[in-house]
């Protein structure tokens, strides 16, 4: 679900900025958009309130990611109601994507390495990788599968 749609409290809005603060540390030139999905019967059918979904947007083609931009998706186990923390979250998925089609994706299941027709070079791969670590950090969580963790 778009992540502007998700920040009904104090603590997911800034677990949301925070979230666009760590990716633009490490990729300054994305530009982040709260709404990557349309709204729309069709997609609204398919929202997943489980998720914070936002996407980066890069000025051009980059041949580092091989892709122009990035989806985004963080699922989360919400917090208790009214206890004024953070969502833990359990898993981030991301996708490198161009106009046409996903080129790659990575997940925070197994060994966290990306599949896809179109790598990423092995130091954006490695970025990725500890982005993904900063993100379980960042939410209070333990990044489960990632033996490079310990």
């Amino acid at each position: 679900m778009n992540a502007a749609d998700q920040a009904r409290s104090v603590e997911l809005a800034a677990a949301i900025a925070a979230v666009v603060g760590q990716f633009r540390l490490h990729f300054p030139a994305a530009r982040a958009n709260l709404t990557p999905w349309r709204d729309d019967p069709l997609t609204r059918a398919f929202a997943e309130r489980e998720t914070l979904d936002l996407s980066f947007h890069f000025p051009g083609w980059s041949p580092r990611l091989q892709c122009r931009s990035l989806l985004v998706q963080l699922r989360l186990e919400r917090a208790p109601a009214g206890s004024g923390e953070r969502p833990r979250l359990l898993g981030v998925l991301m996708r490198g994507l161009t106009y046409e089609s996903e080129r790659w994706r990575l997940a925070t299941v197994g060994d966290w390495e990306p599949s896809g027709s179109h790598l990423p070079v092995a130091e954006v791969v490695d970025t990725l990788q500890r982005l993904c670590r900063e993100l379980f950090d960042l939410f209070g969580g333990e990044a489960a599968g990632d033996e490079r963790a310990a």
